[in-house]
């Protein structure tokens, strides 16, 4: 097995050190350099941090030292203890406040702190690191693919919606989101997206906050960062015999036109246990008072809002790019996920950045049990990169349209379509937040 090599260094002139709370403000300045906004450092301060100090690294210049040691660049990790994949969990590494000032930029710093970033992961054992990409075009070369979408919608007030059996039966409260009030009842339904009759089936990529301090910033609601005239934190929970089955928070905005009020529901995050629940959830967002349209923010493709609009088009709806997945440690990875069909392939792996993982892995699993992974001298069925490898990791990218556009290799006849649809999960990966 070929050890992988050390991390790349720094350029010349440069220096690493982990970050402290002291550094708040000169890491709140980096941003603002990376991340273009109007709202000053101070501004910043107001807000939750919901980063882990012993996960965030800064680098400065070598020869600045106290006030002139100002950050050239920064990168932090979420510690995603149980970070869903098909039917199970992984410890996970959500890379995240990854940033250059500029005029630090093409110095070779990201190269340098992606790989100490998955270093510092295969030290800790997580198997996988997960981002949301700022520019999609910088990470594919760092060996991270995009392994879900979510979906943008705009639907119209009043939107007819097909019915569901049990949804008239729950109660509705519409609130001031409080987290005294809300924060438990939150952080329980957030945790509980899957197919309730169905043990095992979850949604891939659902993380959930797992620190206070990513709790503080997801309640943090200073006046001052209110964009567009959008009103405070609202929250709607439906209950059901007393029991709350799904929340939507959302922000409205008022737009007076010559025809009447137009306003905006700009809903956040959107969970329902069920069914009915998702139901008696979307029917109260689409019919507020003086509003026109509702857009939440991030859904995941196979929203219950796709089919229960009678009419679809009418929402305009659109696809982004949700999470990318970079495979740190390929055997725990493969063997740490279950499979939609039982697979017995040796797929053969490419990996420029961390050649321990390169080379052919026997993949057996039966369908929804148990995998496991093991490297063998045998010849590869399936050829990829391990950038196609986490493309297709949480189940939603196929491994048989990657083959179509030419980044997956089939050395075995029907390997690929068998394979493809192992990989493959009953509901669509997505994360309902950005990290």
């Amino acid at each position: 097995m070929t050890a992988d090599p050390a991390p790349r260094p720094l350029p010349s002139g440069y220096r690493s050190r982990q970050l402290t709370p002291d550094d708040r403000h000169a890491l709140l300045d980096l941003d603002t350099w990376a991340f273009p906004d109007p709202h000053s450092v101070d501004e910043f301060d107001a807000l939750g941090l919901p980063l882990s100090w012993e996960r965030t690294i800064g680098v400065e210049r070598e020869d600045r030292t106290g006030a002139d040691a100002a950050l050239a660049a920064v990168h932090s990790s979420y510690p995603f203890s149980h970070f869903p994949v098909p039917g199970a969990t992984l410890p996970t590494a959500g890379l995240t406040w990854v940033g250059v000032h500029p005029q630090h930029r093409r110095r070779g710093l990201l190269t340098a702190m992606i790989d100490q970033h998955l270093a510092r992961c295969r030290e800790r054992g997580e198997a996988l690191s997960a981002l949301f990409a700022a520019e999609a075009a910088i990470y594919g070369r760092f060996g991270y693919g995009k392994a879900a979408d979510d979906l943008r919608v705009a639907v119209p007030r009043g939107a007819a919606l097909r019915d569901v059996p049990g949804a008239a039966e729950h109660t509705v409260r519409v609130e001031h989101a409080d987290r005294a009030r809300h924060g438990e009842l939150v952080a329980r339904l957030h945790r509980s997206p899957g197919l309730p009759t169905a043990t095992g089936i979850n949604r891939p990529g659902w993380a959930t906050r797992e620190t206070d301090a990513q709790w503080d910033s997801y309640w943090s609601d200073p006046k001052s960062f209110r964009s567009a005239g959008r009103e405070s934190l609202r929250i709607v929970v439906v209950e059901r015999d007393g029991e709350p089955r799904g929340y939507a928070t959302f922000r409205r905005t008022l737009d007076w036109q010559v025809t009447g009020p137009r306003g905006t529901v700009h809903a956040g995050e959107v969970v329902a246990l069920d069914a009915a629940a998702a139901r008696a959830l979307w029917g109260v967002l689409l019919d507020l008072d003086l509003m026109s349209t509702t857009e939440p923010f991030l859904l995941p493709v196979d929203d219950p809002i796709t089919a229960l609009l009678v009419d679809p088009r009418s929402a305009a709806p659109r696809v982004a790019d949700n999470v990318w997945v970079r495979v740190v440690d390929v055997p725990t990875a493969l063997a740490g996920r279950r499979y939609q069909a039982d697979v017995d392939v040796v797929l053969g792996i490419t990996d420029a950045r961390l050649p321990d993982n390169a080379g052919a892995w026997h993949l057996r699993a039966g369908a929804f049990e148990e995998a496991s992974c093991e490297r063998t001298d045998a010849a590869p069925d399936l050829e990829l990169d391990v950038r196609e490898l986490g493309a297709a990791y949480l189940g939603g990218g196929s491994l048989a349209a990657l083959a179509g556009a030419g980044l997956v290799v089939e050395r075995s006849l029907g390997a690929l379509a068998r394979t493809s649809a192992a990989f493959g999960w009953p509901l669509a990966p997505a994360c309902g937040w950005v990290f």
